[in-house]
């Protein structure tokens, strides 16, 4: 599914910059799969032989939407049928679809988790923290964000990926935690270490 952030003109703009961002960020996960499912209607017929109108507007599909309906434990996805219907126009689908449309949320999600996992361990092993520490240093990463406080699925797969990449010896020392005001924070942390001491 990676071609499917680049495709079409309108999208170039967008998506040429920043590209591990936009492939992680609760921003786009959402338009990730409505641009999927836009693809499958099309080429598969997957809402039957016409491509929904709502479908092909950009961003309709929000994180939050594709939150709910990967996360649906309702029978026979009840709550990913009411989303379709209320946020695409997309009626009366039959368990399969519903079922497909839910794959696709998981694949994005897990995906983007992977990729996340991915480049922290890029960082820990540029700062030499994926080896085990003779003197049993511990590693915190702060991580902010709603897609890792809401969103349990992407949370657990980065948590695991991390730890397959690691090892599990090293991944015992290696500590993922809740930050709030990351962004804040960070700033504040970046002015502070290029600041000029007084004279």
């Amino acid at each position: 599914m990676t071609f499917h952030p680049f495709v079409g003109n309108d999208f170039v703009a967008i998506w040429c910059c920043q590209i591990y961002e936009k492939l992680i960020s609760g921003m786009y996960m959402g338009e990730i799969v409505r641009r999927v499912l836009l693809k499958m209607a099309q080429e598969a017929s997957l809402f039957g032989n016409d491509v929904p109108q709502k479908l092909e507007i950009p961003y309709i599909l929000s994180t939050l939407h594709m939150l709910m309906m990967h996360q649906d434990t309702t029978p026979d996805l009840q709550t990913a049928g009411i989303k379709l219907k209320e946020i695409l126009g997309i009626q009366n689908t039959c368990y399969k679809t519903r079922k497909v449309v839910v794959d696709v949320c998981e694949v994005v999600a897990r995906r983007g988790a992977q990729l996340a996992a991915a480049g922290i361990y890029g960082i820990l092993k540029k700062l030499g923290r994926d080896t085990v520490s003779p003197d049993e240093r511990r590693t915190v990463i702060a991580v902010d964000g709603g897609i890792y406080k809401y969103y349990t699925f992407f949370a657990q797969c980065m948590e695991s990926t991390l730890r397959d990449l690691l090892g599990e010896e090293v991944a015992s020392s290696v500590v993922i935690k809740q930050a709030e005001d990351g962004s804040g924070t960070g700033a504040a942390l970046l002015a502070a270490s290029y600041s000029q001491p007084p004279e």
